[in-house]
This record gives structure tokens, sequence and C-alpha cells, in this order.
């Protein structure tokens, strides 16, 4: 007889950043095996799944966060699995000496401290039970950080600083800490900042699109698939990692 059972079946996750892009994929990629899905996002798109809960919420503030956390938990019961994927910024074509101070402070709130705070609300809950997930969606620009977005790859290296110490903190609870750093991908934010970016060079689009060995730019799909194999049980031997997803493109240290 063949089972039907999918490998997330029962688990309850939350992914911010949750109604379109990667966020929506990963939402989705989460739904078919089984989870059920909280989105989180300012608001709801086309792109948002259907067979996930949709909550909107403003994570650039702590309260917030707790907000989000405090929902999260009344309607699921409980998280087994956060996808920390919200995130944003502006280009300044003039480099980073023109960000100014409150688009500093804006990208540490969204790309950073977002998760950093909603890691804490909800991570009480996994400690206790001894189990649980933590995924947080960095940038494998943080590799080769231009100028006119560096507020931005600052933020994303501070999480990816972060995910490494979190996962060595609490493996002995059993939550597993994850970080994925995507490159070229497909998506409503990051085909903007590529727009803006060959703006700010003065060259066509097509020059900062993907060049990746592999011969093509990725899909929010491949970056689900990651996150969909890292919280299963087939990843339970894993934590502390960042996962560059860029199909090769990026220079390695």
């Amino acid at each position: 007889m063949t089972s039907t059972a999918r490998e997330l079946d029962g688990k309850r996750a939350l992914v911010t950043g949750g109604s379109r892009g990667l966020g929506a994929a990963i939402a989705q990629r989460l739904i078919d095996e089984g989870a059920t899905v909280l989105a989180a996002a300012r608001s709801a798109t086309p792109d948002t799944p259907a067979g996930a809960k949709f909550v909107t919420a403003d994570l650039r503030t702590p309260e917030g966060v707790r907000a989000l956390a405090d929902t999260a938990l009344e309607q699921l019961g409980g998280v087994d699995i956060l996808v920390d994927n919200a995130g944003a910024a502006r280009v300044f074509g003039e480099g980073s000496g023109t960000i100014p101070d409150e688009e500093w402070r804006d990208a540490l709130d969204i790309n950073f401290l977002a998760a950093v705070r909603l890691d804490a609300a909800l991570l009480p809950q996994m400690r206790e039970r001894g189990s649980g997930v933590i995924v947080h969606i960095s940038s494998a620009v943080t590799l080769d950080p231009p100028g006119q977005f560096l507020h931005y790859a600052a933020a994303k290296g501070a999480l990816s600083t972060y995910s490494r110490g979190l996962a060595i903190e609490q493996a002995p609870h059993g939550v597993r800490v994850h970080a994925i750093s995507p490159g070229n991908v497909a998506s409503p934010g990051a085909d903007v900042a590529r727009r803006d970016l060959a703006a700010s060079f003065g060259v066509d689009p097509s020059t900062v699109e993907s060049k990746a060995p592999l011969g093509r730019g990725g899909v929010p799909g491949d970056v689900a698939e990651l996150v969909g194999f890292l919280v299963s049980d087939r990843a339970s031997w894993i934590t502390g990692r960042d996962f560059i997803i860029d199909g090769g493109e990026f220079p390695r240290g």
C-alpha cells in the first residue's frame, strides 16, 4: 500500500515576506509537503499561495514583530518552522556615501533586526518542545557588495553571522538554524534592484543579469527546494551553515 504522508505533515510554519517572489515560492513548497503555513507581508498579492493563511505585518518595528509573533502563535498554536525572508532596500546610484542615516537604519531593521526580534519571540516555544527549524534568507550580494547597495549587503552580512552564532547556541536545545544566500534570482524586489543598479552604472540592465556558470539565472523555486530540504528530517544533522545558491556565479573567499 502506497503511503500518502508528506514529510511536513503536522508542521506549522511562518514565512515572512510570504506574499510574492521567494517568500511565496517557499510558502507553497512547505504547503505542498503538508505544512500549515502562515504567510506574513505588508499586503497580499495575486502570487500569495491560496493554501496559506495570510496576515498583514509591519516588521520594521519591535511592536510590529511582537504582534506578528503573537498572531502566529494564536493562529497556528505554535511554530515549528520559521522562515525569515522579509527584506528590502533602495539602490543609491551615487554610492554608499549618499545613503542617508535613516536608510541604513531601515535596512538594518527589515533585513536583520526583524529576524533577530522574531526569532527571540518564537524560540522559547521551540526550545520547550526541543525541536524547531529557523531559516534566514540572506544574500550572495554579501560576497561582492556594490557601494550603491552597501546598506543592504551589510545588513544581510550581519544576518549571516548572527545565523551561525544562533545555530551554535540553540543546537543543544534541538533547534536548527540555517542561512541561505541566493544569487541572481528572478523576483519582484530583486528585479527592481538590478534595474536600478544598471541605471546607476549607466549600462543596459542585461549587463547585471546572472552570469552563472550553470547558464541561467535562478528562479524562486530553486531557493524553495533548498528550504524544503533544510526544514525536513532529511537535514536533521545540518545546522549553522550559510548555503550559497547562485549557479556558481559569485566569488568565494
